[in-house]
């Protein structure tokens, strides 16, 4: 079994992150010095890590701080904080300053033959994506970006609800790890008080009739800064508000942890034994909601879900079943 890789690359500035990953000040001289080079480029160098998304603070007589103390994804702590039955299936576990996405480099492993439990964790994604190929926020050493690949033998059919009980899985370990007022949004958000917390992107490749490997990626605010969410156009939650706390490694193992043993046993037995678990956690239960596609709407209350993860929608000529999709949800005013 491969449980690698370590970040090898220093890009952003690794070297000048890691002096400031204490969350104390640091004199600009002070700094220029370790890094042997000038004041001027130190300030070059941060610059980059703000472009970056990192919270880095400056103070006249002082000089730059991390806005909090940065905690590096590190494998050894990963593994260790990890359960015994999903570190079994864990194939290889890669770690990545910056990528694209989790879900291209864990769709170009696919490509190449790797077979279920392989895993990617990245630092900072250039090109993260949610649904309806809206981006996704993220910036260097704040958040979690996860993907794991795994593959199903019966197609597209096997997979219905999938994304609904990665949703649970989520949900019930954030809860296990003491964060509260967790809920669900039909069909891939997670959300913290109302506000969005992460979410989850599905993409398959293979035959959609037969064998065929899903890649699995999730995004969850662990330490957004306010500076670079300013392109979110809607309400978001960060760990770090209700469970400061709560490290990155941590969140990362329990969070791995949930989804492989849960895609152990999903391939089996499917959605119907997370339906209850999904409608215990639903947001919108029996709220009245507008089901948009981009060019139509569809009124009704929400009523749960089905033994497949369709949406429960009932309207004035009765109950319908709305599977997933470019589908957006949002209440009825």
């Amino acid at each position: 079994m491969n449980k690698s890789s370590q970040p090898s690359a220093e890009t952003p500035p690794q070297k000048l992150v890691s002096l400031l990953a204490d969350g104390r000040f640091h004199p600009g001289e002070e700094l220029g010095e370790q890094l042997g080079v000038s004041r001027a480029a130190v300030w070059k160098q941060i610059q980059k890590l703000q472009e970056a998304g990192l919270d880095v603070q400056s103070v006249r007589g002082k000089g730059y701080r991390l806005g909090h103390p940065l905690e590096w994804l590190d494998r050894a702590a990963i593994l260790e904080a990890m359960d015994p039955q999903a570190a079994a299936v864990l194939t290889q576990l890669d770690i990545v300053p910056v990528l694209s996405s989790t879900n291209d480099r864990a769709l170009a492993q696919a490509s190449q033959g790797m077979g279920s439990g392989y895993v990617c964790l990245a630092e900072q994604q250039l090109a993260g994506r949610g649904r309806r190929g809206r981006p996704w926020v993220s910036p260097f050493a704040s958040n979690l970006y996860a993907s794991v690949l795994w593959e199903f033998e019966q197609g597209v059919a096997q997979l219905e609800g999938l994304s609904l009980a990665t949703g649970v899985v989520v949900a019930e370990a954030l809860q296990a790890l003491g964060v509260p007022d967790l809920s669900l949004k039909w069909p891939n958000d997670l959300l913290l008080a109302g506000a969005k917390l992460g979410g989850i992107l599905l993409e398959i490749t293979g035959d959609p009739a037969g064998p065929c490997q899903v890649v699995l990626g999730v995004g969850i605010n662990h330490r957004l800064p306010p500076a670079a969410a300013g392109t979110i156009d809607q309400s978001w939650g960060r760990l770090q508000d209700v469970k400061p706390d709560l490290g990155r490694n941590l969140l990362a193992a329990r969070v791995l942890s949930t989804l492989l043993n849960m895609l152990r046993r999903f391939a089996v037995a499917g959605f119907a034994g997370y339906q209850q678990r999904w409608q215990a956690l639903d947001a919108f239960a029996d709220t009245d909601v507008i089901l948009s596609t981009g060019t139509e709407e569809r009124r009704g209350v929400a009523r749960g879900v089905d033994r497949t993860g369709g949406l429960l929608l009932e309207t004035e000529s009765g109950l319908a079943v709305i599977k997933g999709g470019e589908i957006s949800l949002r209440s009825r005013p």
